[in-house]
């Protein structure tokens, strides 16, 4: 009797044991996953808010938001990752590096990943401009998610001084001329005290500068990545103007000037308009000591701006639980709310239309119109220059632009060499 008692405490103890161990095996699927940011603050705290709100929703998938730099050191830690066989699950980079990440074979579609109605819809519903640089050859390889387009800033005090309406930027290329003219100033010396406007040189100059060439008429490349436009007769319109704000005009800064530093010199008065991205209106908004304006690039033959910033990527070496975990995440951070709240928080776009009719962008836009500008640029947007061996092909044309800003060569001469370099880099891809 004891023995049969002692038997079947043990068979209990054993099936208990057998029906445990399943869930001590089910460890948690590990998402690593690249963010575009040096270390430190504000995004990262809300990036981390995010992964652990996350993971609170969804115990069995663990978060691990690796801070790899600026964008141009993580596309190097990824594609590096990648060859020695140890890529993270998912990675924020450029909407640009897709082709560099194909060609790489780093990265999957998420086509394959879009099993119900309700992820059809989901991939349907963002702005059709930022899926431009997210889709090629018939496939979805990113999503989008801190876009954004270039803006015109602008200092209202600084306007009414001049004698300009400080609620009415300039709409067009001769306006935005004639309104430098008026704000810069220069004191007994002849010294500048006040640029007019300023275009950042350094850091992104293709980009600011492709909003110049789309207004002229033309976009950089084609869509397929295979070809650019780099001497078109637009093309070199748009980098004349640009050079001619600098010798013709006088009204913008000689050389190169810093991406980074020009919010700053926005808020010490240095310059009375600044492109820049939208993704610095949260910065504007926290540190201009006086009232500003923010509106939509001016018009050249039309008007124009390339969407910039970063996409969703999966990498190809993940596991298939990885990949539906990734993909989990980010269909979770891109919901309504959540890509409204972004936008607020961040200043970037919200990828999505249904975004803009939450509750809470509707209050934030009442209050704060500026914020829609960038959203109602969207129909001009065009997609960013993007390339196969796209570094190179890029570093090309940024070459090319700072020679003639610098007065180097001539901006005709500047782009012809350009596009030589360019296409001899992109022959290989030529089918």
């Amino acid at each position: 009797m004891g023995n049969r008692i002692i038997r079947s405490i043990v068979a209990a103890a054993a099936a208990a044991l057998a029906l445990a161990m399943p869930a001590a095996r089910a460890q948690p699927v590990e998402v690593s996953f690249y963010y575009p940011v040096a270390v430190g603050g504000p995004i990262t705290k809300i990036i981390d808010g995010l992964a652990a709100d996350f993971e609170r929703e969804n115990p069995q998938i663990k978060l691990k938001p690796i801070y790899s730099g600026s964008y141009q050191e993580s596309i190097t830690k990824a594609l590096t990752a990648v060859k020695s066989g140890e890529p993270p699950v998912m990675s924020i980079l450029l909407s640009t590096d897709m082709f560099t990440l194909i060609d790489e074979d780093a990265i999957v579609p998420f086509d394959g990943l879009l099993k119900t109605p309700d992820d059809q819809a989901w991939a349907k519903s963002f702005f059709p401009a930022f899926m431009e640089n997210s889709q090629t050859g018939g496939k979805t390889w990113g999503i989008p998610f801190q876009r954004s387009t270039i803006v015109l800033y602008w200092n209202k005090e600084a306007f009414k001084e001049a004698g300009l309406d400080p609620n009415k930027a300039p709409a067009n290329w001769r306006e935005q001329v004639e309104f430098a003219q008026k704000l810069t100033k220069r004191d007994a010396s002849g010294k500048v005290t006040q640029w007019g406007i300023q275009i950042p040189s350094s850091g992104f100059p293709y980009w600011l500068f492709q909003a110049l060439a789309i207004q002229a008429g033309t976009n950089l490349m084609n869509a397929t990545g295979t070809e650019t436009y780099y001497d078109r007769p637009e093309v070199i319109a748009g980098l004349t103007y640009w050079v001619d704000l600098v010798k013709k005009y006088k009204v913008h800064p000689e050389g190169i000037v810093e991406w980074g530093t020009t919010p700053k010199d926005f808020f010490e008065k240095k310059v009375a308009m600044m492109w820049t991205t939208t993704g610095n209106l949260t910065n504007v908004k926290n540190n201009a000591k006086f009232d500003f304006g923010v509106a939509m690039l001016p018009a050249g033959k039309q008007r124009g701006s390339p969407t910039g910033g970063g996409n969703f990527y999966i990498f190809k070496k993940s596991t298939p639980a990885q990949r539906e975990a990734a993909f989990k995440f980010i269909k979770w951070v891109t919901t309504p709310q959540r890509a409204a709240q972004w936008g607020i928080d961040t200043g970037y776009v919200a990828v999505r239309g249904d975004a803009w009719d939450t509750p809470v962008m509707k209050q934030y836009v009442a209050g704060f119109p500026a914020a829609a500008v960038a959203r109602d640029q969207l129909p001009y947007a065009k997609a960013e220059l993007s390339t196969h061996d796209n570094q190179r092909v890029t570093k090309a044309l940024n070459d090319g632009l700072q020679a003639a800003l610098t007065g180097t060569k001539t901006p005709e001469q500047a782009m012809k060499d350009a596009q030589r370099e360019a296409e001899r880099l992109l022959r290989p891809f030529k089918k």
